[in-house]
């Protein structure tokens, strides 16, 4: 899994899996889109209006939590 951010138009995207052929993008709302295939992964999301998004919850920090483990991870988003 990957995110990425742009601050030049202000839009993160999770990767789940990297991109073939087929897949659809769909738009969830005003501020998020699905890349989705025919068999039903999602291969990805894209956040509109990330900074907002992403620093809304948790003062602008995401974290990564092992729910088995409860090791967390965390990262300041800038």
């Amino acid at each position: 899994m990957r995110l990425t951010y742009d601050p030049r138009y202000n839009i993160a995207y999770i990767r789940l899996h990297e991109k073939k052929t087929g897949v659809e993008t769909i738009k969830v709302g005003d501020e998020i889109n699905i890349d989705i295939a025919p068999d039903g992964t999602i291969y990805g999301i894209e956040l509109l209006n990330a900074n907002e998004q992403l620093q809304k919850e948790d003062a602008g920090k995401l974290f990564v939590i092992n729910e088995a483990t409860g090791k967390k991870s965390e990262l300041t988003l800038s």
